[in-house]
């Protein structure tokens, strides 16, 4: 797998979508996004849930497991 690109720059959102729950979700397991989550774990493989595709579970950096519940985790507070 190839080797993930250092950032070039940051987007911050101004409201909660989809996008801001992926983001927050990867984040809390320790990685930036789901390429490099793929490309440190060595896996194509990101458990979802079937019904409306957020994340279900990751393994963070330091070896736990992170669990994920089927609605919207990410808080207006850290958004």
């Amino acid at each position: 797998m190839p080797s993930i690109s250092p950032s070039t720059s940051v987007v911050r959102p101004t409201h909660w979508d989809v996008g801001v729950e992926e983001a927050y979700r990867f984040q809390q397991a320790g990685y930036r996004d789901e390429a490099e989550y793929r490309d440190v774990q060595k896996t194509d493989h990101v458990d979802r849930w079937p019904h409306n595709g957020f994340v279900k579970k990751l393994v963070g950096r330091n070896g736990c497991f992170y669990y994920y519940n089927k609605a919207r985790e990410c808080p207006d507070a850290q958004i």
